[in-house]
């Protein structure tokens, strides 16, 4: 069964629509969202967009702050403080991967926590390590949405992550580990990588490779859910070949159409967890 992402997204994002509007009936506010991207990198600019008009969709209130290459850094770290302080903001997200000679990590430490919708700040990694997770990040939690969706039992289940990069391999592994699964990271070093993807019950690709997850790489009747995000002759594709692993698996998201649209509604959906749970401290 091949699995829309779309259709998934759109029914997550009409219960945060609905939600919205009983937040705004009881706080008599609106949720807001920062959104700060560095450069004219023409991906990363559809991508901000596409948060934006999400949301429009769900009813928020959002803010764009467009830096050309070459803003000194303190400026950007300046504008991030101002936000973190601004009471009417509740997430604050910067578009990666900024341009070469930014420092990504000190620019990041400077969105709290309580704003950092993206989920990568490391107090929020480390609280997802503990099983506690605060705000999770947006791809890896759009997948735990998906395979909820199909109603897959994930317990004692042999999962394989391929990546190990912070915002998607390695809090994709914690929270299949919570979810009682036995988890199995492998990467760039890792030495016959078919060896493990065969006996995978659920197969997250994520390394950025296109079409690198071949039909003999899977196991019969494997959930097999493709993060990746390449353009091939100016197409667009997943880290798996499709059509080759189709008929193989029980699920399979595409690309586009699978993990993308659930990111985004992901980022809706922690930046409204953000906005009550500020208005629950104060």
């Amino acid at each position: 069964m091949i699995v829309s992402g779309k259709e998934v997204a759109a029914k997550n994002l009409e219960k945060i629509a609905e939600q919205t509007k009983e937040f705004e009936k009881k706080y008599l506010r609106t949720p807001t969202l920062a959104v700060i991207i560095v450069g004219e990198d023409p991906a990363s600019q559809t991508y901000v967009r596409n948060k934006i008009n999400g949301c429009k969709q769900v009813g928020f209130n959002s803010l764009s702050y467009e830096y050309p290459d070459g803003t000194a850094q303190d400026e950007i770290i300046a504008k991030i403080k101002q936000l973190a302080d601004d009471s009417s903001v509740d997430g604050i997200l910067v578009q990666l991967p900024l341009p070469k000679g930014y420092d990504e990590e000190k620019i990041l430490a400077n969105i709290p926590d309580s704003k950092d919708v993206d989920g990568f700040n490391a107090s929020n990694i480390g609280a997802l390590c503990l099983n506690r997770p605060l705000t999770v990040s947006c791809t890896p939690l759009g997948v735990m949405k998906i395979l909820e969706y199909i109603g897959a039992d994930l317990r004692g289940k042999n999962a394989v992550v391929l990546g190990r990069s912070n915002t998607v391999g390695k809090p994709m592994a914690m929270l299949l580990l919570n979810a009682d699964c036995s988890v199995t990271v492998c990467h760039s070093k890792t030495v016959n990588i078919a060896d493990y993807t065969k006996n995978a019950d659920i197969l997250i690709a994520a390394v950025g490779r296109p079409r690198f997850v071949t039909a003999d790489m899977v196991k019969e009747g494997a959930i097999v859910i493709d993060v990746g995000i390449n353009r091939v002759d100016g197409k667009l594709c997943g880290d798996v070949d499709f059509e080759g692993v189709e008929p193989k698996a029980s699920y399979i998201t595409p690309v586009p159409g699978g993990v993308g649209p659930m990111t985004i509604s992901m980022l809706l959906y922690n930046t409204l967890a953000s906005a009550v749970a500020r208005e629950n401290e104060r």
